[in-house]
């Protein structure tokens, strides 16, 4: 079995590797093969990923336009085509919106074509809105609001000062950007996606701490209610290592592997 790595803007593949090591000591029965890709283009580091992180950075895109999104698509296309097939995707932020917009894109261009993966798992998962729009997802102006401001919000709360001088105590979630607005609210922000839905099993793990919570929520707008599964981790923008936390996860990824063919098992 094969699973492709992507991991989130401003790190790498052996950053996300490093990230990803517990929750995939979990899996060693399992026989899987991680490949980890690296994004297309040089970046600075993300917000005090530089503390614990040597470069170099790499970003799947530059500017978050439909274009260079799709753009980016078709480049992952070509690496699917020449190195896979893969069974599923499992990916971290800026990784979980290019999953998102390849399988949206597919769904909307070659829907008659089996998808690239048979499962998804989007960790802290951020939400391709140019694509969506261009398939048909009908955005407010509120919801591009919401995506700026939290995207600030990541930025102050994950830089090198704040991770030095509160450590974990530095998540605060969305704050003020979110105050009076119920988790309903956030996603009925993001409708008329129509038939434009992600179909194979997919996993949302999240934490309401993370200033980029709303970006989990957007996406999950974009898949099948009935073929996903969310969890809570209670954390901020990271990949938790706590036991239990990982246990969670391992077992809602067993679940996306087997639901959707790639592992044995019952469905």
């Amino acid at each position: 079995m094969k699973i492709l790595c992507l991991h989130g803007r401003g790190t790498s593949g052996a950053i996300f590797k490093s990230q990803t090591s517990t929750i995939r000591s979990r899996l060693k029965e399992s026989n899987i093969q991680f490949d980890f890709l690296d994004g297309l283009h040089s970046s600075p580091p993300a917000p005090g990923v530089d503390l614990f992180y040597e470069p170099p950075y790499f970003t799947y895109w530059e500017d978050d336009t439909a274009t260079e999104i799709r753009q980016t698509s078709t480049w992952l296309k070509a690496h699917i085509a020449q190195h896979g097939p893969y069974d599923a995707v499992l990916t971290f932020s800026q990784g979980c919106a290019l999953a998102a917009s390849a399988l949206l894109l597919h769904e909307a261009e070659e829907p008659h074509m089996a998808p690239p993966f048979k499962a998804a798992i989007f960790i802290c998962g951020g939400s391709p809105l140019p694509i969506m729009e261009s398939v048909g997802y009908e955005i407010s102006a509120r919801a591009w609001d919401l995506d700026q401001r939290t995207r600030d919000a990541l930025a102050a709360q994950a830089d090198s000062a704040s991770i030095l001088e509160r450590g974990s105590e530095r998540w605060s979630g969305g704050g003020d950007i979110l105050k009076g607005m119920s988790v309903d609210e956030v996603r009925g922000e993001i409708g008329g996606g129509g038939s434009v839905k992600i179909g194979i099993p997919t996993v949302h793990v999240y934490g309401k701490k993370d200033p980029r919570f709303v970006a989990s929520l957007q996406l999950l707008e974009t898949c099948v209610a009935e073929r996903r599964r969310v969890y809570d981790h209670g954390g901020g923008h990271e990949i938790p290592r706590l036991e239990a936390v990982s246990s969670t996860i391992v077992d809602l990824i067993r679940w996306a592997l087997k639901e959707g063919g790639a592992m044995e098992g019952s469905r």
